[in-house]
């Protein structure tokens, strides 16, 4: 059963410890995923890096038959886009650097002032733009992407900015030579058009195809024709599939990634070629596995 997922690289799982409650933790999620197959997953949180916690759970839990990375989302819990904290993220495994996403004023607005992955937090959010009137990226975010271009391992993430914010950081990260460019669920939150989208995966970033937003998931509010956009508009080798589950009450990661690629396969007929290059062979590649 679940063969597919044999080899699996999961590269946006919520999993705990973390502010927001979750549904495993970061060694409740290596248990199941070795137990499935998996070649490697990526431990996101929106509050704190998690490179401490992937690499204690890799080590002590991972029999050497998974590999567990962190990396550090620039809200403002970290001080915001600093790259003093990515430095230092850097210098002890971080994979991911991901713009902001709670703090990002785009993020804000859409979810009304009130996220509920903040659990419990008493001081509010001070909103990060990183574009300025002009059109024109901040200092801050320039120095960002020249310390990453310099640093070809590492994987710049677009976080929850506006789709007009992205397209400015997509353009300039290019332009600074970062090598590897994620850019997260384009089509919810982010409000970014299918031309858009295509228009990113043509200049060289890695669209985000995310189990957690699509039916039958607790938070899937995209239609299932939307993932067949991307699909249809995207290189098959410029996309990554992933699951984006980890919350509270949302079930199994694995099994919500599962669910998710059998619905591709079956009522979209993805061929399973096409399945293992997203969700096996890119991410592979962005890792450097």
């Amino acid at each position: 059963m679940r063969e597919i997922l044999q080899g699996a690289i999961d590269m946006h799982v919520h999993a705990g410890p973390s502010v927001a409650k979750r549904e495993v933790d970061a060694g409740e999620m290596v248990k199941e995923a070795v137990q499935y197959g998996y070649k490697a997953f990526v431990v996101k949180d929106h509050y704190f890096p998690t490179m401490m916690s992937a690499q204690l759970v890799e080590k002590h839990l991972g029999s050497d038959k998974i590999r567990v990375f962190g990396g550090i989302a620039l809200n403002n819990s970290v001080g915001g886009i600093n790259v003093k904290a990515v430095d230092a993220a850097y210098s002890m495994g971080a994979k991911i650097v991901w713009m902001p996403t709670v703090s990002a004023s785009n993020h804000i607005k859409e979810h009304k002032g009130h996220f509920v992955g903040s659990g419990n937090s008493a001081v509010s959010e001070n909103p990060i733009t990183y574009v300025d009137e002009k059109g024109n990226l901040v200092e801050e975010v320039k120095e960002l992407l020249q310390y990453i271009a310099e640093r070809p391992d590492l994987i710049l993430a677009t976080g929850h900015g506006s789709a007009a914010e992205i397209d400015v950081l997509i353009f300039a990260a290019v332009a600074a030579g970062v090598q590897k460019i994620m850019v997260n669920h384009p089509f919810y939150l982010i409000g970014a058009s299918i031309s858009q989208i295509a228009k990113w995966g043509k200049m060289g970033a890695y669209i985000e195809l995310n189990a957690c937003v699509f039916p039958p998931s607790h938070h899937g509010v995209v239609p299932f024709a939307t993932a067949q956009k991307v699909l249809e508009n995207v290189p098959a080798d410029r996309i990554v599939l992933d699951s984006d589950f980890g919350q509270k009450g949302n079930g199994s990661p694995v099994e919500g990634l599962y669910t998710f690629i059998e619905t591709l396969m079956k009522d979209y007929e993805v061929p399973e070629a096409q399945i293992n290059r997203m969700l096996k062979e890119t991410p592979a590649k962005l890792l450097g596995l």
